[in-house]
């Protein structure tokens, strides 16, 4: 059966990665991968391959990288004439036409990062622990016109804890594979019963800026340490500190409190600068200089030193 099923998989980064391998490792027959064009990576800039890409060629898949997908007859052509039973999509970067919706018999599948109806959008996971979410998930749904509007088919959920964006990606990744691993005969043999969205408990969860990541330590220290995770590891939660900028990488709500003038740092140990923020302390037990690697705290302070009474964030 699984063979019999003619597949096109969308997705570009490594999040899309794990249901890809588990499509494969489950001999379904993925004739196509679609995925995002190469682009400058990493620090040295150089163009590579999506991690889409590379798996699906080393998998020995063919693989499409249209510039763009709407109001492209050729690529459009090229989908019809493969006649696919299914398009498996997850965190591909684009919104699909509804004419390429339209085109697999069994619909456009998309593995979401959120617990849908809550953060439609680019940015779920991310958002999910700076809004204060207690527990994250993904949502295996029907693609629609909409933006992360379909109908959905499943749930799998997660406690958030004190998980970083970097931690939860790489769970909700795995979970969205096994979710569809474990639907997609279903799909296929037309045994689900879609659940429609509550669009009066959806919210968008909107790309994250650079911009984003400036700490406000006139916010409460809880709110700060969502935003460190919420942000790792990319742009990374910053403030600055003798006209650098300093990247605070880990930190804890402390119980200590101060009446000093937000941003103050009002005590110093071998693990933690101790920093004032609204009705609360903020204690960072790890940061990030301009030009090297995160270190803990403690071995900051080897080489460095933090004055009490110090002023973060200009």
């Amino acid at each position: 059966m699984n063979k019999e099923l003619k597949i096109i998989y969308m997705g570009t980064p490594e999040f899309a990665v794990a249901p890809l391998e588990a499509l494969i490792e489950n001999n379904y027959n993925v004739v196509l991968a679609v995925t995002q064009p190469d682009k400058a990576r990493d620090r040295g800039k150089k163009i590579r391959p999506t991690p889409v890409k590379e798996t699906a060629v080393n998998a020995g898949i063919e693989v499409l990288q249209p510039d763009k997908i709407k109001k492209n007859e050729d690529f459009l052509s090229v989908i019809s004439k493969i006649e696919p039973d299914i398009i498996i999509v997850a965190a591909y970067g684009k919104i699909l036409p509804v004419s390429l919706l339209e085109i697999p018999r069994f619909g456009c599948v998309n593995i979401h990062a959120s617990l849908l109806p809550k953060f439609r959008g680019a940015a779920p996971i991310q958002r999910s622990i700076i809004e204060g979410e207690e527990k994250t998930g993904v949502t295996l749904m029907y693609m629609a016109e909409g933006l992360d509007t379909g109908d959905m088919i499943a749930k799998s959920e997660t406690e958030i804890g004190k998980k970083t964006a970097d931690d939860l990606h790489d769970e909700l990744s795995v979970m969205g594979a096994k979710l569809l691993i474990e639907y997609l005969p279903k799909i296929s043999s037309g045994n689900i019963i879609p659940e429609k969205q509550d669009d009066s408990l959806a919210c968008y969860a909107p790309m994250i800026t650079k911009s984003e990541g400036k700490i406000d330590f006139s916010r409460r220290a809880d709110e700060i340490e969502r935003l460190i995770r919420g942000l790792t590891p990319w742009p990374g939660a910053f403030t600055d500190y003798n006209g650098l900028q300093m990247k605070i990488r880990a930190a804890e709500v402390s119980d200590m409190t101060s009446e000093a003038d937000f941003g103050t740092v009002i005590d110093v140990d071998k693990q933690h600068i101790y920093v004032a923020c609204k009705d609360s302390v903020l204690a960072v037990s790890a940061v990030q200089m301009p030009g090297k690697k995160a270190m803990p705290v403690s071995d900051y302070l080897k080489g460095n030193k933090i004055e009490k009474g110090t002023v973060l964030g200009g």
